[in-house]
């Protein structure tokens, strides 16, 4: 994968960038600022106590993108694997679920990576979570969200992350589903759009 070329500042670029297992501190805020211990009333599609801890898995092989997030402290185990494509230098999204919106990634240039809605709808107004993920340094990111609830901003979220491994082929020592078995699970679908369809 190393022969893989990308221009600095594309999302191809800072993918590549991304990929191993990271492990992600996570605190939940509210929108003032203030600390938040649990998430619950905020809407969070994986709600439960504050701080916790992630293994994030990322799989990228300069097309296409398997990303698992895995709880391992601070929450119930929980891990959603998420996957996309990169078309025409933008990361597209597997379908999150029948009526969702089309969420991508797209850069903020160097080290840095957005995914969000495409375009705003009412799929949007359900429930929408932009994450803004920064390279701060070799093997650091800042992963910073907003989680909206039928239109209206609920709660934050930042994750400090440290890369553990450049390489996500086997699971971490770390992980709660245990160190056999495969990395990724079957991708993600909610149903919380379903009505806009009906």
């Amino acid at each position: 994968m190393s022969e893989i070329k990308f221009v600095p500042g594309s999302v191809g670029h800072t993918l590549m960038q991304m990929r191993g297992i990271w492990h992600d501190s996570i605190e939940c805020f509210e929108l003032d600022g203030s600390p938040l211990d649990d998430d619950t009333h905020a809407g969070s599609g994986t709600p439960g106590s504050s701080p916790f801890d992630n293994l994030v898995y990322i799989d990228f092989d300069g097309e296409h993108l398997t990303l698992t997030n895995v709880h391992f402290r601070g929450r119930p185990m929980a891990a959603k694997t998420f996957t996309a494509k990169l078309i025409e230098g933008v990361l597209v999204f597997d379908s999150l679920g029948e009526g969702a919106y089309e969420n991508i990634g797209m850069s903020g240039g160097p080290g840095i990576i957005t995914f969000n809605a495409r375009q705003l709808n009412a799929a949007t107004d359900v429930y929408m979570e932009p994450d803004f993920i920064i390279l701060t340094g070799t093997g650091q990111r800042v992963r910073h969200t907003v989680l909206y609830r039928d239109g209206q901003a609920t709660r934050t979220l930042t994750a400090h992350g440290q890369r553990l491994s450049p390489s996500c082929e086997q699971r971490h020592a770390l992980d709660p589903r245990g160190v056999d078995g495969p990395v990724h699970e079957q991708p993600f679908k909610a149903n919380i759009w379903q009505h806009l369809t009906e």
